[in-house]
């Protein structure tokens, strides 16, 4: 197929990379605010990767030409953290054509439908799929501009669901090639739910806060960051998800079992399992707390989960209390800002019901 990946960090590089890799011509495009790994890309005309996946593979195009990065693509992936998501949304509106999917990975929470908001998509219109993942299929970062080291490929456990949902079972079988695990949802509700970022990442950089900022995020993430306490705030995030996902009738698994069956973990627990995870050994802190790990997973995440909460009647009182602590932390009205919301989606003032029809 004729590929296009909007996003050029590490998570698109990595989707760039093995879909060439595959055999598909692949486009990749990003902003140009951010300019040096697509340069690097352009002049090699090829990706590299190391680890779980590991080769070379040729581009036919990088840069910053969005409709050059669009040319005659069938699928395209929008790859990136939360506050992409739109902006993408709005670079594509009134570009894409009939028959084109479009896949946003991760879904950060309502991932497809404010790609389709943005892109000027009303709900109803199904000329283009539009779905959504649970999670990036890569633990993988940037090694320097056009490398991407891959910790691991998902060996199950990423949800898949369009919109409309009755596409789900035709975009995995288009995928299938490059993504044969990827598994269906039931909505994209169970997609956005099953997103665990908010859950793990909030708790382990408060957790550090002081040892991230003294150090500048020179220690383990995962293997040092992750005490039996900090497993304890986890735990107690990723109950009121479930609890969230059972009210609108949907199966929401706990972070460590679906960890292991996506291969990043080893036992089902809250503490030493991240710790000894496979999947997380080697990934270092962030530099510094202004990071996606509380600007995302706190003002798109935990804001997301808790206001679809509070529209369905359920009680987030460890989600508030953390969506609390980091604005003062960081200076912010995360909840103020509401930067997703389910108002945000057009999903406000829908009962559990309603929305599960929806």
């Amino acid at each position: 197929m004729k590929i296009a990946v909007l996003g050029a960090g590490a998570g698109g590089t990595a989707i760039a990379f093995d879909c060439a890799f595959h055999g598909h011509e692949v486009r990749l495009f990003d902003f140009p605010q951010f300019p040096d790994n697509i340069e690097a890309i352009a002049e090699k005309k090829c990706i590299s990767a190391e680890g779980d996946i590991s080769g070379s593979a040729n581009v036919a195009y990088a840069g910053h030409d969005i409709d050059e990065a669009l040319k005659d693509a069938e699928l395209i992936y929008v790859v990136g953290p939360a506050f992409s998501t739109e902006p993408f949304g709005k670079a594509v509106a009134g570009k894409l054509r009939s028959g084109q999917t479009v896949i946003v990975t991760p879904s950060s929470c309502g991932g497809a439908l404010a790609f389709k908001r943005a892109a000027g998509l009303p709900l109803e219109d199904h000329s283009i799929w539009v779905a959504e993942t649970s999670t990036l299929h890569y633990a993988v970062r940037l090694a320097k501009p056009g490398h991407v080291r891959v910790f691991l490929k998902l060996k199950a456990g990423n949800l898949l669901a369009a919109l409309p949902n009755q596409q789900t079972s035709d975009i995995l079988q288009l995928i299938a090639d490059v993504y044969p695990s990827m598994e269906p949802a039931h909505s994209i509700l169970q997609s956005s739910l099953q997103n665990a970022n908010p859950i793990i990442h909030p708790a382990v950089t408060l957790a550090n806060a002081a040892r991230i900022e003294n150090t500048g995020g020179d220690f383990l993430f995962y293997e040092e960051g992750v005490s039996d306490s900090t497993g304890r705030m986890i735990e107690a995030l990723d109950q009121e998800r479930i609890a969230i996902g059972a009210k609108l009738g949907i199966t929401v698994a706990p972070d460590p079992q679906m960890g292991m069956r996506q291969g990043y973990m080893l036992e089902d627990n809250y503490g030493a399992a991240y710790r000894k995870a496979p999947g997380f050994h080697g990934i270092g802190a962030q530099p510094q707390l202004d990071h996606r790990y509380l600007n995302e997973d706190v003002g798109y995440g935990l804001v997301f989960m808790s206001a679809l909460a509070r529209q369905i009647d359920v009680e987030t009182p460890t989600m508030d209390a953390m969506i609390q602590l980091t604005s003062v932390l960081m200076g912010r009205d995360y909840a103020g800002e509401a930067l997703r919301t389910p108002e945000s989606l057009g999903i406000d003032g829908l009962s559990a019901a309603e929305l599960g029809r929806l």
